[in-house]
């Protein structure tokens, strides 16, 4: 019985594994352990750069909270290897148990086969059998019969050798299994340890800044207000801009207009008269689509084909407000319209994409700067200086300005229809 209950428990933890474990191979889940880990130590070396500031920030808290993330990511990732290691497991202890009754099996024909060959060793031995033969043909084939009889038992032989070497192999593969096993559990133990560490230094901070709720508030308030400015100055810069856009569609469509009456005329000069002629019904006005000329259709595709691999609209920094609501500790609240990136003030910010600056403007006492990507708009804000002027084409990657010393960049993604999207579905990694 305890064999095939062993066996019966083997059998669930594989189709438990199998449910659990998403299609990646182990190179593949240590590839993305690899991956993991880095971005971990990038949060790290930025951690230790604001813990020089003895006062706690949001940024502070958004790293420490990413760090949390990407923890619990190599976890999943690591329980993923354990999975796959386990279904390796229970495989290969179900291909042992059919090799050791295989090698059962040949183990008694083997047996049975030399038993009978010794009872009878008197009453049939080679000389008597082939002797007892009644022709010549009969004879050679008692020959043939015995070569392949012996044939048959040496064979049999080495079935049970090659079967007790593949065997042990099988085991000896289930003991390195074990061993691997054994090793990515103590990984696994490690990164619990980690995770734990890592929310009680979440928690202190979260503390320290539950302290200073007043002045967070006041911050909030105020960059509430400067988000409202930003937001409007950008939706009067969209509404610009698809009214020039719907502008230039109608100075094309007219011009279009004309030149197939003047064609017509033409055509009706330089051709006889004719009662009986068709009249033609002049074509209907084409509808008019925002941002629909060719280059602006092509700039909108290539901008939504590098998503998720737009470049960071600075060298180094971290995102220490998101896109969207969020309660960053109780009691402090913002719906952020983009994502606020933390950095160096000073640090140059560049055009995430080729395009056209659609707009230079201030709000309050920082710069702002737009750039339409066909049917998209990217903005910066919070510069102090500003390089780049409306109207001017620039490419990926060009400087457009210098960060203001508070090292906070407001960086906004926005539609054709002035609305919002979340930026860090666009950057890059």
């Amino acid at each position: 019985m305890r064999k095939p209950l062993i066996f019966f428990i083997y059998l669930l933890t594989a189709v438990n594994s199998f449910c659990q474990t998403p299609a990646q191979s182990r190179s593949d889940l240590e590839k993305e352990r690899e991956a993991i880990q880095k971005e971990i130590e990038d949060v790290k070396r930025s951690l230790d750069e604001t813990k020089k500031n003895k006062k706690e920030t949001l940024g502070q808290l958004a790293l420490l909270q990413r760090r949390l993330r990407l923890r619990q990511m190599a976890i999943q990732n690591i329980n993923g290897q354990i999975n796959l290691i386990q279904s390796d497991m229970s495989q290969s202890y179900q291909e042992i148990l059919k090799l050791k009754k295989e090698l059962d099996t040949l183990r008694k024909q083997y047996a049975e086969s030399v038993v009978y060959s010794y009872e009878n060793r008197t009453n049939y031995d080679f000389l008597n059998f082939i002797f007892a033969a009644t022709s010549f043909n009969d004879a050679v084939k008692r020959i043939a019969y015995l070569k392949s009889y012996r044939s048959y038992r040496t064979e049999r032989a080495d079935n049970i050798k090659r079967t007790q070497d593949l065997l042990q192999g099988k085991i000896d593969g289930l003991t390195l299994k074990r061993k691997e096993k054994d090793e990515v559990l103590q990984k696994q133990t490690k990164e619990r340890q980690e995770l734990e560490i890592e929310k009680r230094e979440k928690d202190v901070v979260v503390n320290k800044l539950q302290s200073q709720e007043k002045e967070l508030k006041k911050e909030m308030s105020a960059k509430q207000k400067q988000d409202q400015k930003l937001g409007s100055a950008i939706a009067a810069a969209i509404r610009r801009a698809r009214d020039e856009a719907i502008k230039e569609a109608k100075r094309k469509d007219a011009a279009t207009k004309a030149a197939e009456e003047k064609a017509s005329v033409n055509n009706k000069t330089n051709t006889p008269a004719n009662n009986n002629a068709v009249t033609t019904t002049p074509a209907k006005p084409k509808n008019l689509t925002v941002f629909s000329s060719n280059a602006d259709v092509a700039l909108s595709d290539n901008f939504e084909k590098n998503q998720r691999h737009l470049p960071w609209p600075v060298d180094a920094g971290n995102i220490s407000m998101a896109f969207g609501p969020h309660e960053y500790i109780k009691g402090v609240k913002h719906n952020n319209p983009g994502i606020t990136i933390e950095t160096n003030g000073g640090s140059t910010v560049k055009a995430v994409f080729e395009g056209e600056v659609q707009s230079v403007f201030n709000v309050a006492d920082v710069s702002a700067v737009m750039i339409r990507h066909g049917k998209y708009f990217t903005t910066y804000s919070n510069l102090a200086s500003v390089s780049v002027s409306k109207g001017q084409q620039v490419r990926t990657g060009q400087s457009i300005g210098k960060l203001a010393d508070a090292g906070e960049l407001e960086f906004i993604l926005s539609d054709d229809k002035n609305r919002n999207l979340d930026p860090q579905l666009w950057l890059r990694r």
